[in-house]
């Protein structure tokens, strides 16, 4: 192998490296995704559920073995916050996986690009 073949080679290496490093970040941010997926879901259906009850409904919410009564009211804004907190989260995953996904789309391209210097190269010989 030349150094020429050899460089190429190197890089091609690298290229590879960093593309499967990128799909081993995307792999957990999609996990990391799904999981807020199915704690906004759970959220809404607890909203949807409070929002049925009416002001001579008693709420008790779960601290450790203990329920403690709460105040409707309140258990509604908390879960609120919670959805609104979830969905700012959501939207930053989102926006992760797709700058992720760009960025291995770029990797591609390089290697594609390396592959081909690399047949040019060797077809040369």
């Amino acid at each position: 192998m030349d150094k020429n073949s050899a460089a190429l080679y190197k890089k091609i290496q690298t290229e590879v490296e960093s593309y499967q490093n990128l799909q081993k970040s995307c792999v957990k941010m999609v996990k990391q995704r799904a999981l807020l997926e199915s704690q906004l879901n759970e959220n809404k259906c607890v909203l949807d559920e409070l929002n049925l009850l009416g002001p001579d409904n008693k709420v008790y919410k779960l601290f450790g073995p203990v329920l403690v009564k709460q105040e409707l009211e309140e258990s509604r804004q908390n879960v609120g916050k919670r959805i609104e907190y979830i969905s700012k989260e959501l939207k930053s995953s989102t926006d992760t996986l797709e700058s992720m996904e760009k960025d291995m789309q770029k990797h591609q391209e390089t290697m594609a690009k390396y592959q081909q210097q690399w047949q040019v190269a060797a077809a040369m010989k």
